[in-house]
C-alpha cells in the first residue's frame, strides 16, 4: 500500500494547508448534570476536570438523560437484548419498532411510518426506490450531503438544481421538464442544516399541484426535516407545521430534537408498503435497537406533552437572547426561528481562531468551512439546547465580547 499511503498523505496534506482539515475528535468521558443556574457540561478526554459547555450538539429538547427515556431503554434492553439481532424481515422487528412506527405516523398525521438506523440512510433508502429512469429530480442547490449522494447514486432521467429557496426557478425547472419524463421529484431540506433557515414548504406542495396533471406520475415532494423535526412549529412538527403545508413524504430523524438515535419516514401507506420491499437501507442493514426504539416512542411522547411544550418554549426564548446578544456584539448572524444560530465569518482563518478561543474558554463550537458549506461562507454553527440555561448564554455571550475585543 505505500504508493497509496503517499497519495492519501498528500491528500490530507492538502486539507491541512487550506484549514479544512477537521480538528481530532474530541472525546467525552462524562456528563455533568446541571448546577448553580448553569446548564448540563462535559468532561473531555486529556483536559482533566474542566467541564465544557456543548454548543455543538443537535440534542435541541435536551431529552437525551431524561429518566423516562433511560428508563425506557433499560426496560426493553432487559427484554429483547442490546440488538435486533438482524434485519427487519429475518428476526430484527420487535414490538418497540412497530411501537415507534406508530407513534411517528400519528405525531406527523399520516397514515403510516417506517424506520432507518439512521436519516441518513433514511434519505438513501427513499430516494433511490422512488427515482426511476423517467424521474426528473429537482433540488435545492444547499441541500445535506445525505440528498446530494442519494441523487448520485441514482439514475434519474434528468438532475436539476435550483438556487438557495428560489420558487421562481423552481416552477420554471419544473415547466422545462414537461414532456421530459414521467414523474417530478422535488426535495429540499425542511430546515438547513448549516443555516437555519427553511424552505418554503407552502409554496412548493402548490407548484407541484399546479404542475401535476402535465406528468403520468405526477409529481412527488419530498421533504428531509431532519433539524425541524421536534423542535421548528408551534408544537415540534417541524416545517410542515411552520408553514402550514405538508409535503408527500416526510423524512425525519430521532437523532436530534427527540435525542435517541435512527431515521424514519411518513407518508401514504402505499408508498411505504413499498418502500419496505424495495429501500436497501432498511432491506440490507439491521434497525435501530429496541432500546432506542422504546427510549424514541417515550421521547415522541414527551415532546408532545405539556413537558415538551415548556421545553419548546424555553428553548425558543434561549435562541433569541443568544441572537440578540450577539448582535448587539455586532456579530454577522443568520436569524431565524430555529435553534441554529450561526455566526458567519466568511474566513477560514478566522474561524479557527474563533473556536479554539472559545475552547480555551471552555466552550465547545465546530468551525464550518468549504466544502461543508459554500466558498466564502465559513462559519461557526452554535446550537442551543432546552437544557441550556440563560446563564450559559450569557457565559457564552460574555466569551463572545472579550474575542470581539481582541480582534483587529
Amino acid at each position: 500500500m505505500k504508493k497509496l499511503l503517499q497519495t492519501l498523505e498528500t491528500e490530507l496534506a492538502d486539507h491541512r494547508k487550506r484549514g479544512t482539515l477537521k480538528d481530532q475528535e474530541r472525546v467525552i468521558v462524562k456528563n455533568i448534570g446541571p448546577r448553580h443556574g448553569f446548564g448540563p457540561r462535559v468532561l473531555l478526554k486529556d483536559q482533566g476536570k474542566t467541564p465544557f459547555l456543548c454548543m455543538n450538539s443537535n440534542s435541541y429538547l435536551g431529552l437525551a438523560h431524561h429518566p423516562d427515556l433511560l428508563s425506557a431503554a433499560e426496560q426493553a434492553a432487559h427484554t429483547y437484548g442490546v440488538g435486533p439481532g438482524g434485519v427487519r424481515f429475518i428476526s430484527g422487528t420487535t414490538n418497540p419498532h412497530i411501537e415507534l412506527e406508530e407513534e411517528l405516523a400519528r405525531f406527523h398525521s399520516r397514515p403510516a411510518a417506517m424506520i432507518f438506523n439512521s436519516a441518513y440512510a433514511a434519505v438513501l433508502g427513499v430516494l433511490a426506490p422512488m427515482i426511476s429512469p423517467e424521474t426528473v429530480v429537482i433540488s435545492d442547490e444547499l441541500n445535506h450531503n445525505s440528498i446530494i449522494n442519494g441523487l448520485r447514486l441514482s439514475k434519474p432521467a434528468a438532475k436539476k438544481i435550483y438556487r438557495h429557496l428560489n420558487m421562481a426557478e423552481l416552477e420554471a425547472l419544473i415547466a422545462m421538464s414537461v414532456g421530459q419524463a414521467s414523474r417530478i421529484l422535488v426535495v429540499s431540506d425542511g430546515i438547513f442544516s448549516m443555516r437555519g433557515d427553511h424552505a418554503p414548504l407552502a409554496e412548493i406542495p402548490a407548484l407541484a399541484l399546479r404542475y401535476d396533471d402535465a406528468f403520468d406520475d405526477g409529481i412527488l415532494t419530498i421533504i428531509d426535516d431532519s433539524h425541524g423535526v421536534g423542535v421548528f412549529g408551534a408544537t415540534g412538527r417541524g416545517t410542515e407545521e411552520y408553514s402550514g403545508a405538508q409535503a408527500d413524504l416526510l423524512i425525519g430523524t430521532l437523532g436530534k430534537g427527540f435525542g435517541v438515535n435512527g431515521g424514519y419516514v411518513t407518508g401514504a401507506e402505499t408508498i411505504i408498503r413499498y418502500l419496505r420491499q424495495t429501500a436497501p437501507c432498511y432491506i440490507y442493514s439491521n434497525p435501530i435497537t429496541p432500546a432506542e426504539a422504546a427510549a424514541a416512542t417515550r421521547s415522541v411522547q414527551l415532546a408532545d406533552s405539556a413537558e415538551g411544550k415548556e421545553r419548546l418554549a424555553n428553548l425558543r426564548f434561549l435562541s433569541k437572547r443568544l441572537e440578540q446578544g450577539l448582535m448587539d456584539l455586532e456579530y454577522q448572524i443568520i436569524s431565524s426561528d430555529h435553534p441554529i444560530v450561526p455566526i458567519v465569518t466568511g474566513d477560514t482563518k478566522t474561524n479557527r481562531e474563533m473556536s479554539e478561543f472559545l475552547f480555551s474558554n471552555h466552550i465547545l463550537v465546530t468551525p464550518l468551512s468549504y466544502p461543508v458549506v459554500p466558498l466564502g461562507e465559513d462559519e461557526i454553527r452554535l446550537q442551543v439546547s432546552a437544557a441550556h440555561t440563560p446563564r450559559d448564554i450569557d457565559f457564552l455571550l460574555a466569551v463572545m465580547a472579550e474575542f470581539a475585543s481582541k480582534s483587529p
